[in-house]
């Protein structure tokens, strides 16, 4: 069996006193769409229902992408029937923690949100553009994000964070 090469194989990332950045190679990740208001008892996660938000459930993060849509990531074995559909897209993104002080000033060089941590603090998420590049962008606990970018991308974003944080 050959081994997965993870994205950002080689990169180093970045480690300061201001500035932590690293990938989270091969996190397992679900696409889940159901209906909200018929959700079945034994789905096995709890889903935010509030826009741009996301919680822990049990041994995963679930994230709020729209109305009937939300991301699984980690393991929650979810049921498949008619009424969920449930898609996985683990392959499809890799993920870059950004972490530190300098944490949200270097994301801010980027990203037009407002990341302020009293409009985007712990517990919130968005489908954003980071640099260019579409990312999905979950705050965390302490100064700290996880982005989660498509593979495709992941070296592009990595080099701007990057050359980015010089001035920071």
């Amino acid at each position: 069996m050959v081994e997965p090469v993870s994205p950002l194989a080689g990169f180093g990332g970045i480690s300061g006193p201001r500035l932590q950045v690293r990938e989270i190679p091969f996190l397992r990740q679900a696409n889940l769409r159901l209906d909200p208001a018929r959700q079945p008892s034994g789905l096995g996660v709890r889903l935010p229902l509030e826009p741009n938000t996301w919680l822990r459930s049990g041994d995963a993060d679930v994230v709020w992408l729209g109305p009937d849509e939300w991301l699984v990531i980690g393991d929650a074995g979810l049921p498949r029937s008619e009424e969920i559909a449930v898609t996985d897209v683990s392959a499809q993104r890799t993920t870059i923690e950004v972490a530190g002080p300098g944490a949200r000033d270097l994301l801010a060089h980027g990203c037009a949100i407002d990341l302020h941590p009293s409009v985007f603090g712990p517990g919130r998420c968005a489908q954003t553009m980071l640099a260019r590049a579409q990312v999905v962008l979950i705050a965390g606990e302490d100064d700290g994000f996880r982005v989660l970018v498509r593979a495709s991308y992941a070296r592009y974003l990595a080099d701007w964070l990057a050359d980015a944080a010089v001035d920071l």
